[in-house]
């Protein structure tokens, strides 16, 4: 996976390649899916949600340029994947969830790392709230990291970024997004786009909100 699908698509960060290394994807997910664990794809998590394919986790750790003791703010916590991730670079991970049985499930996969590294354990928080706006009392943050699409940048999240401060999220339509980084320059933010991607979209009092999803997608299932 490291070297076919991260490295040779020009993922150079040293210590996200060690941590994709380090960290065992299948444990976050689903027995039945464990085969497929390593596969060059999103994989299909509780509540109708899924576990982005490595490339992409790779891509968004990296724009963070995470390092150790780095504050982080995750929005979406998924399977706790990518809050794995950054814990093995040594990132303190504050991780949001809006669904209580992701959260759960999350936290018990996280705890396991234990047996891997007793650090990675101490260094994740997982918290059911609207990651859409954040978490004030946290902030501010070094980095953030949203696993959802957003129409735009919600506003809760910029002002909580740190000055010199990094925030990766998708922007965009539900139909496809730009993975965007935005670096806090005082009262000034720069973005620029990295590609494009689909994510599931990002429910909240800032981001879009669930009843017009369901209305323009007819989609019934839960979202992040």
């Amino acid at each position: 996976m490291v070297e076919r699908q991260l490295r040779a698509r020009g993922i150079s960060d040293a210590s996200v390649l060690a941590a994709m290394a380090e960290i065992p994807r299948e444990i976050f997910l689903a027995p039945e899916l464990a085969h497929d664990a390593y596969a060059d794809s999103a994989l299909p998590i509780q509540a109708g949600q899924t576990m982005s394919q490595p490339f992409m986790v790779a891509q968004m750790t990296e724009l963070l340029a995470p390092h150790p003791g780095m504050r982080i703010l995750e929005i979406g916590t998924g399977s706790g994947y990518q809050a794995a991730v950054l814990a093995a670079i040594g990132c303190s991970v504050l991780s949001l969830e809006r669904h209580p049985e992701l959260a759960a499930a999350a936290r018990t996969r996280l705890a396991s790392l234990g047996q891997l590294d007793p650090r990675l354990v101490d260094r994740v928080r997982v918290e059911v709230a609207d990651g859409s706006v954040g978490w004030r009392l946290g902030a501010p943050f070094e980095g953030i990291l949203v696993t959802a699409a957003a129409p735009r940048v919600p506003d809760p999240l910029r002002r909580q970024l740190a000055n010199g401060g990094r925030l990766v999220i998708p922007l965009g339509p539900l139909s496809g997004q730009q993975l965007t980084q935005v670096i806090r320059r005082g009262d000034g933010f720069e973005e620029r786009a990295f590609g494009g991607c689909v994510f599931v979209p990002l429910i909240g009092a800032a981001g879009y909100k669930e009843e017009e999803v369901r209305r323009m997608h007819r989609w019934p299932g839960p979202f992040r």
